[in-house]
């Protein structure tokens, strides 16, 4: 048996990679530069975030020009998700894999779990207790795209208004939003999209700039206490342009960590990453005040807040993702223990098998970590 073991391993690692491959999504799409930086359970990476710079007048003279200090900020990425999916093997099955190289059903599954666990966290990345996606465009509790593109164009114009690249765009939706969109003629009609992909094969593809890719994993925000209304600023003196916070009173449905609002005085949306009571309320907001807020300014937010569905337009650059093979002094077992990396979607993935009585355990595990560190860069698409 222990023989058998160790001829079972690399074939249930290398089809659980090829599985974890083809179940991936937001893995592929997001920056995935600082893979190599990530070493262990625990590890922390910084992810510079570069500063504006200015274009100065050449003058010609005997000495260089100073140049601006600069002040780059940095987000932290915590390699600090780790999870397992076990199952058991049957002799029977085991067999299967030495001789036939078949993959059990269990297995597949196993690792649908895993894939399903990744994507779902960097799709949480969208709104945290440190950082949020307020830019949007659609209209909350409305599934987009029922009879034009508009939810796709405001979220893109937010973009673009945030200076993002051009290249390197995604648009990730649910199944709904994509029932919607593949019906409209912009996306089947070759005279408007430009080829017959839609028509064909049903796939949307790169269009308007950005590649679209249906998810189911894509989340929806609720706030079970309803749609906040009647919340106004409070402070006497206001609050100055630049603050991260806000206190509000004399609404009903107290606001919750993700709510999206606007603030008579300031123009950008923002997310609400934190709610603390005393009283009155406190909400940690991102972005900053962008403007100065008068006392008893009102609080405007997102119709339908009480749930709308997060669709998502970004960047690549807006998510950072690290996931790397876990340390060879972290695999105990010896033999029964593989690692490796799936070259096309960077994921690593370690296996584990052990002979229990009369069965066989095999597990698959996988480490990673991630961060929304440029929001600027990603909008909404409210559904």
């Amino acid at each position: 048996m222990a023989n058998s073991l160790t001829n079972v391993i690399p074939q249930l690692l290398a089809q659980g990679l090829m599985a974890l491959r083809q179940q991936s999504i937001m893995p592929r799409l997001v920056n995935r530069a600082y893979d190599a930086l990530a070493a262990q359970s625990g590890s922390t990476i910084d992810v510079p975030i570069p500063s504006a710079i200015t274009a100065n007048a050449v003058t010609p003279g005997t000495t260089s020009q100073a140049v601006t200090d600069l002040s780059p900020t940095k987000a932290t990425i915590a390699l600090d998700q780790w999870y397992e999916a076990a199952f058991n093997l049957t002799d029977e099955e085991l067999k299967n894999v030495e001789v036939n190289n078949l993959m059990p059903m269990q297995a597949s599954e196993a690792i649908k779990a895993l894939a399903n666990k990744v994507d779902i966290f960097i799709m949480d990345l969208a709104s945290s207790s440190t950082n949020g996606i307020s830019q949007n465009g659609g209209v909350a509790g409305t599934t987009p795209f029922a009879s034009n593109l508009s939810a796709f164009i405001d979220a893109r114009k937010e973009l673009n208004n945030s200076a993002a690249p051009l290249d390197d765009r995604y648009c990730v939706i649910n199944a709904d939003a994509e029932a919607n969109a593949i019906g409209l003629e912009a996306m089947q009609s070759t005279a408007w999209r430009g080829d017959t992909e839609g028509i064909v094969r049903g796939n949307i593809g790169e269009k308007l700039g950005a590649t679209w890719v249906v998810d189911q994993n894509v989340q929806t925000h609720i706030n079970s206490n309803g749609t906040p209304t009647g919340w106004l600023a409070n402070g006497g003196g206001g609050f100055a342009a630049g603050l991260t916070y806000i206190d509000v009173d004399t609404g009903s449905n107290t606001p919750v960590v993700g709510d999206i609002f606007t603030v008579a005085g300031d123009t950008p949306a923002h997310i609400v990453t934190a709610v603390a009571s005393g009283g009155d309320y406190r909400l940690t907001i991102t972005p900053a005040l962008g403007a100065a807020v008068a006392n008893n300014a009102a609080l405007t937010f997102t119709a339908s807040a009480a749930a709308f569905t997060r669709n998502l337009l970004f960047h690549r650059d807006a998510f950072a993702f690290a996931s790397r093979p876990l340390e060879d002094g972290m695999l105990v077992g010896g033999d029964n223990v593989m690692a490796n990396v799936d070259p096309v979607s960077g994921l690593s993935l370690r296996v584990e098998v052990n002979r229990e009585f009369k069965q066989t355990r095999v597990s698959y595990d996988i480490l990673y970590g991630g961060a929304l560190v440029r929001p600027e860069l990603a909008a909404l698409i409210l559904g």
